[in-house]
């Protein structure tokens, strides 16, 4: 009888999983994988909509990229029955597992936080995690005048935890080549204590919000949104003309109901072989599982190949030899054509140097550049031909350290 792995989500790391599985795995093992909708969304794509970025190519048929030999089931999962190794869907049917992969990602989720839904929702307050929510600000830029334009993060961690700063940087430049930069305060607002959580990258995006006249709100925990101010839980507020916020993330819902999940419904799991540490025959990979490093298209990348050799391994009654260090890298939209690259690691926060080949390139590591925005770009053929079918691309999931400079060590 076939062995069934069952994959739930298409996303990037899902999809990247199932095709990977089903190079290595022979016909013996049927492999399954299931989304709710056939629209796979490039999503850095959406960080360009509301500046007048193209619309097109952004989102594609599922089916396209799952390799032959993969069942796509295109249904929404009601919950997992560990017991009876089973995925329940809600029309349903059942769909039994001899290994699980939760891929399900994480959501924005607007309905958490009081008033963001209300009157003002996609009138004075956007999101553009969303292509619909990316879309409407569009229109709203263009109506724009002037005035307090505020930029908010609701809580960590969310999905791509740049996109904020790279919105507000684009934004600067948008509002100075239309002439409206002068008329515009613009605000950031974050639940943390600087712009991003690691030091030294931190004071490298911090000081780049003062040279470009940005006010950083830190610290700040919204309680509810009010028509044109954010409320803190400790009282403060933050009035706005136009608000483009960054709702609370959280996991998949059938995780929660499925008792997998932790207060946010990601899924708990070793850190290192990326094993649910609830039951061993599932793993979790992207932005759905709890791993402390950035929810991004990379981490999935990186980590898909070390869990599908763990679970390779764990079929086969051989112990799990792959170990994933946590590895992210990220592009930093800084306006005027330019950008950043960020290459870290659970152990190393981000370090200046050169990348992907130490000392010649081309990127450029924490230092604004052509050359970082042309990769960026470039990356949308990279992920739609090679990433996503599962192809091998020249980079080692783990971080490399050649290339990079060390700070040194104040005295």
């Amino acid at each position: 009888m076939a062995r069934h792995v069952v994959v739930l989500g298409a996303g990037t790391a899902g999809t990247m999983v199932a095709n990977k599985l089903r190079r290595k795995l022979d016909d013996a093992w049927a492999i399954t994988v299931v989304d709710r909708d056939d629209a796979h969304p490039y999503q850095p794509g959406f960080l360009f909509v509301p500046f007048g970025g193209p619309t097109d190519d952004l989102v594609r048929s599922r089916h396209a990229f799952v390799r032959d030999g993969v069942t796509l089931v295109l249904a929404a999962v009601d919950r997992v029955d560990t017991a009876a190794q089973e995925v329940v869907l809600l029309d349903g049917r059942l769909l039994p597992y001899d290994y699980l992969v939760i891929a399900s990602g994480t959501s924005p989720r607007p309905d958490q936080t009081p008033g963001m839904l209300g009157p003002q929702w996609r009138k004075r307050i956007f999101d553009f995690y969303t292509l619909d929510g990316a879309k409407a600000l569009a229109d709203a830029l263009r109506a724009f005048r002037g005035g307090r334009l505020v930029v908010h993060i609701t809580d960590m961690p969310i999905k791509c935890p740049v996109a904020p700063l790279e919105f507000t940087f684009l934004a600067d430049a948008w509002l100075r080549e239309h002439g409206l930069r002068s008329a515009t305060e613009l605000v950031f607002v974050t639940p943390l204590d600087g712009a991003f959580t690691k030091p030294i990258a931190a004071e490298q995006l911090g000081s780049m919000l003062v040279d470009r006249g940005v006010t950083v709100e830190p610290d700040f925990l919204v309680e509810h949104i009010e028509d044109t101010a954010l409320v803190s839980y400790d009282g403060r507020e933050v009035p706005f003309d136009l608000l483009v916020t960054i709702p609370l993330n959280m996991g998949a819902d059938f995780v929660t109901r499925s008792g997998l999940g932790d207060d946010l419904g990601f899924v708990p799991v070793d850190r290192h072989t990326l094993q649910s540490v609830a039951d061993p025959r599932i793993f979790a990979v992207g932005d759905a599982s709890d791993i402390p490093t950035s929810k991004a298209g990379s981490v999935a990348h990186f980590s898909a190949d070390i869990v599908v050799d763990n679970l390779i391994e764990l079929a086969a009654g051989r112990p799990m030899t792959h170990s994933f260090d946590g590895h992210a890298n990220c592009f930093v939209e800084s306006g005027d054509g330019k950008a950043l690259l960020l290459d870290f690691n659970y152990e190393t926060q981000p370090l200046t140097g050169m990348y992907p080949a130490p000392y010649v390139g081309p990127m450029s590591l924490l230092k604004e550049s052509r050359a970082n925005h042309l990769g960026k770009l470039a990356f949308r053929w990279v992920y739609w031909n090679v990433l996503l079918p599962g192809r091998p691309l020249p980079m080692a999931s783990a971080m490399s350290m050649l290339g990079k400079q060390t700070p040194v060590p104040t005295p």
